[in-house]
């Protein structure tokens, strides 16, 4: 494996970090939302099949 000084890593890390397209606040803003948005859809499905498979179980075993 290559060694580089930490001049040249400090260097190099700048030139990549100058290559990344960073995200608008607008993109970040909804983004956020969508994933909000999404982690509720999710845990209203678990928990509507939690509800269904408990239902289920009741009835076949009778209690």
């Amino acid at each position: 494996m290559a060694t580089t000084n930490p001049l040249q890593f400090i260097s190099q890390v700048r030139a990549e970090v100058a290559k990344v397209s960073w995200p608008t606040r607008r993109e970040v803003m909804l983004t956020t939302i969508m994933v909000f948005i999404m982690a509720a859809l999710t845990s209203v499905f678990f928990s509507l099949v939690d509800l269904g498979i408990r239902t289920g179980l009741k009835a076949i075993i009778g209690t």
